[in-house]
């Protein structure tokens, strides 16, 4: 009987893979694509300029109405309001940066744009800290840290305690739909100002060190970072993203994006990626939670991407309504060019799945694409090209981009170098000089390993971050991400989340968060199979505890783009680590 032959993979300009290797001493490896990297603008707003000059009627941002209409905004209309904005921030004399609260909008998109565009620098903050918080904790230090002059929330009734602590420090508050009680400025007064000699001048002065904007992140531990980006990050960044996928200097993208603001995939990346090639943003107001997925459904079933950016989370629920709606797949994947993720592993379950929808609804595969980056490198810094993904690949460095790879304890530690990498943390010295190493490579403290040691142009897997892992009492290292990969990959859909525990005890222990409908009762075989499977005991689970209660965002155990901080479990809920060593009626045991 002949083999079932390989489905084909949709054509698309994606760059091929290519590196060259320098080895030098203990054991150190370079590596950097032998591509130039193209020129590139010295601000992003430069673009802007382009587009509203050669596609001036071309739809830039869409986001839905109440009325569930979209509104919609030109690049012309663009430039002439975000260059109204830079006039108002001009005229305020503005000497601190600027705080943004609020979701993902097109008020949004033309405040951070204005404040480029008038070199000011501004901080798009996470609005779980206003929103899911119950005591502000986060929102107040991070306040602290920006000492913004202006903080903007679209809707101030729902922002209006925190914009009232804002308020706080002096702050100009400024809103779309006022609050009730707080005296706030009307965001129509900003768009509304008449551009004059200052904002040409503002802008003139804007060059490839100035600060775009900050970026805090999550954090594995402690309060979060401010990353400082800079336009020289974004604009070369940009360019190295348009050299790998080509396709978009053919063909301006279009996407349906979720993705928050405030972190560097959805407001540098995606945003950026739309922007500096002219296509148009559809503002998706969904999550990929329960009750927002909705949303996202509605909008791709209206709006066909020509290139879609999700965190696995994400595509785990669009698999499940793509699967159950044969029209709803046939539009998604019309004319679909890539698929991409990032933020964490994507499950090959899922993986296989997606790839078979499409397969039935359009006859191809769409080629997978992910990398390896991080908000200090814009974030863009390895990519897979056009011979597609894999699991746990994160393929080469993109061009303009170094990558060494230093041994640390047992691994290879990834380190990056280029115009994309940031100058350093928010006023952090400290910090910002322990991230760089002696050669100026940013330290990105991720692991990786070659994909195939006989063929490097195969690229590199990713190994785990150097922070998670841990030695047992007996000296021995547990590698913690592929440790939890190979759980999560085994348990098949059963286990949402696994965390592992714990430093200097005897033997590996897991907190296990259930996919929902998931029994305890049927984790513990697949528990003992996966224990029975191991090689050593640093790869084998002992004791496990089922965990009802889900990771809190609130207890920075969540990020917004749906990854759990290990360390932040652990520290949370240290009793129930104890319980694991302590053993009780409910602790998994596995005989070995």
């Amino acid at each position: 009987m002949n083999a079932r032959p390989k489905p084909r993979v949709r054509q698309v300009n994606v760059m091929d893979a290519a590196a060259e290797f320098n080895y030098g001493s203990n054991g150190v490896i370079y590596v950097r694509s032998p591509r130039e990297l193209g020129p590139y603008p010295a601000k992003l707003t430069e673009r802007l300029h382009q587009w509203a000059a050669t596609a001036p009627a071309r739809v830039f941002l869409a986001q839905r109405c109440p009325g569930q209409e979209w509104r919609t905004l030109t690049y012309s209309d663009a430039l002439a309001q975000v260059r109204s904005v830079a006039q108002a921030l001009v005229e305020r004399r503005l000497e601190r940066p600027l705080a943004i609260l609020s979701e993902n909008g097109i008020d949004h998109a033309l405040l951070g744009l204005g404040c480029m565009y008038a070199g000011v620098p501004y901080a798009p903050l996470a609005p779980s800290y206003s929103l899911a918080s119950s005591d502000l904790r986060t929102l107040r230090y991070l306040l602290a840290q920006v000492e913004p002059a202006m903080v903007f929330a679209s809707d101030g009734l729902r922002f209006e305690r925190p914009l009232e602590l804002a308020a706080e420090s002096g702050a100009e508050i400024v809103t779309v739909t006022p609050a009730r009680a707080l005296q706030s400025t009307s965001f129509d007064e900003l768009t509304g100002a008449i551009p004059a000699s200052g904002v040409d001048e503002a802008h003139a002065c804007v060059g490839p060190d100035t600060v775009a904007k900050i970026l805090f992140t999550s954090g594995s531990t402690g309060h979060p970072k401010g990353v400082i980006t800079t336009q020289r990050m974004l604009c070369s960044n940009q360019e190295m993203l348009s050299t790998v996928l080509a396709f978009v200097r053919e063909d301006p993208p279009v996407l349906c994006d979720w993705l928050p603001w405030n972190h560097t995939f959805g407001g540098s990346h995606n945003f950026g990626f739309v922007l500096y090639n002219g296509g148009t943003l559809f503002i998706d107001e969904g999550k990929p939670t329960g009750p927002g997925f909705q949303a996202t459904l509605n909008n791709l079933r209206e709006i066909a991407p020509t290139a879609y950016f999700n965190v696995p989370k994400g595509y785990e629920m669009l698999v499940a309504a793509l699967r159950e709606d044969a029209a709803f797949a046939r539009h998604f994947f019309s004319r679909l060019k890539i698929l991409f993720y990032a933020a964490a592993g994507l499950n090959q379950r899922v993986w296989d799945e997606l790839q078979e929808i499409a397969v039935e609804a359009c006859g191809e595969e769409i080629l997978m694409v992910t990398g390896l980056g991080a908000t200090e490198s814009s974030p863009m810094a390895m990519a897979t090209g056009v011979e597609g993904a894999s699991a746990g690949r994160v393929g080469l460095p993109v061009p303009g981009v170094e990558l060494k790879l230093a041994p640390v304890e047992t691994k290879l530690e990834a380190r990056l170098r280029g115009p994309n990498i940031m100058p350093g943390f928010w006023r952090d010295p400290e910090m910002t000089q322990a991230a760089f190493d002696e050669e100026g490579f940013y330290k990105l403290g991720d692991a990786l390993l070659p994909v195939d040691p006989a063929d490097p142009l195969k690229g590199f897997r990713f190994n785990g971050r150097l922070t998670e892992d841990f030695k047992l009492s007996t000296g021995t290292w547990v590698s913690v991400g592929p440790l939890r990969e190979n759980f999560l990959k085994w348990c098949a859909g059963a286990v949402q989340e696994v965390v592992l525990a714990a430093p200097d005890r005897d033997f590996v222990t897991a907190l296990i968060f259930p996919a929902r409908g998931t029994l305890a009762a049927e984790l513990r075989p697949l528990i003992e199979g996966f224990a029975s499977r191991a090689t050593g005991i640093s790869s084998c689970i002992r004791r496990a505890l089922v965990v009802e209660e889900p990771p809190s965002m609130d207890a920075g155990e969540l990020t917004e783009k749906g990854s759990v901080n290990q360390k932040a479990v652990l520290r949370n809920r240290a009793k129930l680590v104890d319980e694991l060593y302590a053993g009780s009626s409910r602790v998994i045991e596995v005989d070995i």
